[in-house]
């Protein structure tokens, strides 16, 4: 039961999985001064509810449906300066919550966490502090003073936010003319994105590239279902 008085704080929930926007939402309603204002499944849908709903905190995932949760926290933050934002997602936190910091969040719980972390994650962030795994304050820290925001020694951390979108969508069978289409650049760019891919990954080779997109998709599609069921 919500306590009567002040306002409970509004939390919009951006995922989609339906298991997972159903845990999230019990999860956060039994909170007495929380309540789940709204729920959407992509980038299409977060601006009209942010505007009709006016959240005071957004639960993302990484991965939505047609859409790229980096873009969206960044687009979101561009337009709503004080609206907070908490990633909930099943990939490499290492890899993508200084990402997710970078881009405007201010917090990143892995879906394999204890749920109480994600409630202990929103009150942190409504109280104004950054939400994040020990071992991802470290890399934070270690790399403050350094002009890259992922840690060093590891190839895919070097794929900037939009060569990882490109690698991603490679490893789901879209082709570079597609991948064009959809994110509204050239042939010609996307191109010359798949060569500095390439060259990050040390791969001599498209079709090389390609297997190891698919190989990296379908690994972190399986952690997906995982985490799910």
């Amino acid at each position: 039961m919500k306590s009567e008085g002040a306002r409970p704080t509004r939390i919009l929930i951006v995922d989609d999985h339906p298991m997972i926007r159903i845990g999230l939402t019990q999860l956060i309603s039994d909170e007495p001064d929380f309540e789940v204002c709204g729920e959407c499944t992509d980038a299409r849908e977060v601006f009209p509810l942010i505007d009709s709903r006016q959240p005071d905190l957004i639960v993302v995932d990484i991965s939505l449906e047609n859409s790229n949760g980096l873009t969206l926290i960044h687009d979101i933050k561009k337009t709503y300066k004080s609206l907070k934002m908490l990633v909930y997602s099943m990939h490499d936190e290492l890899l993508f919550a200084p990402r997710a910091i970078h881009a405007g969040a201010m917090g990143y719980v892995n879906k394999h966490s204890h749920p109480k972390e994600v409630i202990d994650a929103i009150r942190k962030i409504l109280r104004g502090r950054l939400a994040v795994s020990d071992r991802v304050s470290e890399g934070l820290l270690a790399h403050l003073a350094s002009t890259g925001m992922e840690p060093a020694g590891n190839s895919m951390a070097s794929l900037s936010n939009r060569e990882l979108e490109i690698f991603e969508l490679l490893g789901r069978g879209a082709t570079i003319r597609e991948i064009a289409e959809r994110l509204g650049r050239s042939v010609k760019t996307m191109e010359t994105h798949r060569e500095r891919i390439m060259a990050k990954l040390g791969l001599d080779s498209s079709a090389k590239l390609v297997r190891q997109a698919v190989e990296w998709v379908t690994e972190q599609d399986r952690i997906q279902r995982n985490s799910v069921t």
